[in-house]
């Protein structure tokens, strides 16, 4: 993942959080609702900034560091 991905994630996570705050949904169907806003806040804001850019701001890219995973899990079994 990119860092448009990661804060767009992100943002979905805390609106949804934030409804829920607001709205404080009961049972799974409620809470399902609020997490399509949620969700729909998030793709909102990825749907401008890829308006904005001209181009799509989602890639197939692995933001994770496979090396520096490896190094740790070498150090940790020392």
């Amino acid at each position: 993942m990119t860092d448009i991905e990661v804060a767009l994630t992100d943002l979905g996570e805390i609106a949804t959080r934030e409804l829920a705050k607001e709205h404080k949904p009961y049972g799974l169907k409620q809470n399902q609702e609020i997490a399509k806003r949620g969700g729909k806040i998030a793709k909102i804001t990825k749907d401008n900034l890829e308006k904005e850019l001209g181009r799509s701001v989602i890639s197939n890219k692995n933001s994770l560091n496979y090396q520096y995973i490896d190094e740790k899990l070498l150090e940790d079994k020392k």
